[in-house]
């Protein structure tokens, strides 16, 4: 089973155990370097829980995910025209505010990592904010079908070192919030200066 196949599978049974989780705690961070009524890609949206978070508070949200049934989902519970998109596709430049990649990028394939948060920097306008989180570790793994890129401290520096127009404002580790969770997320919020 391909990662994209387990989404589509169990679309349902995500949406459930994802939609209703608060994330406030992480949306603050994220939210307080963006301008009123700031524009905002979500990249693998999923269950389209942060989009809806996003358009109550008064954003302008695209949002685009890769598994077509979690779009049809997305769309139904936002009334966002979620796009079918793959991270890899992403080739628009200097037109958000910030970008979510929340839970989305550990799909990534390590060796095309740069390569697809280059193309999320290059969606930023200068001083843009770039949100992403990946579950805390160091290796790459497949769970129930899902293939899973990990990331650390050392690989977050690593990666941030690839590009010379970003900093680092914030680097967190959380614990998942799902009650029956006890994984550990690696949250790292990025500025684009130039």
């Amino acid at each position: 089973m391909k990662t994209i196949d387990y989404y589509n599978k169990y679309a349902i049974e995500f949406t459930v155990s994802t939609f209703k989780v608060d994330m406030e705690s992480l949306y603050q961070p994220f939210l307080a370097e963006l301008p009123e009524g700031a524009r905002i890609l979500d990249v693998g949206c999923g269950s389209g829980r942060d989009t809806l978070a996003f358009k109550n508070k008064g954003y302008k949200v695209d949002a685009i995910d890769y598994s077509i049934e979690l779009v049809k989902r997305a769309t139904q519970l936002t009334g966002v025209r979620v796009q079918l998109m793959s991270f890899y596709e992403i080739d628009e430049h200097g037109i958000y505010d910030g970008v979510w990649a929340c839970a989305s990028l550990l799909h990534c394939e390590r060796s095309r990592l740069a390569e697809v948060v280059a193309r999320l920097i290059g969606v930023l306008k200068p001083n843009g904010t770039l949100y992403m989180s990946f579950k805390y570790g160091n290796s790459d793994r497949k769970k129930d079908g899902r293939a899973f890129t990990d990331l650390e401290e050392a690989q977050s520096k690593a990666l941030l070192l690839v590009f010379d127009d970003v900093e680092q404002i914030q680097q967190w580790i959380t614990v998942d919030q799902r009650p029956d969770r006890q994984e550990k997320w690696l949250n790292l919020l990025w500025k684009k200066y130039v």
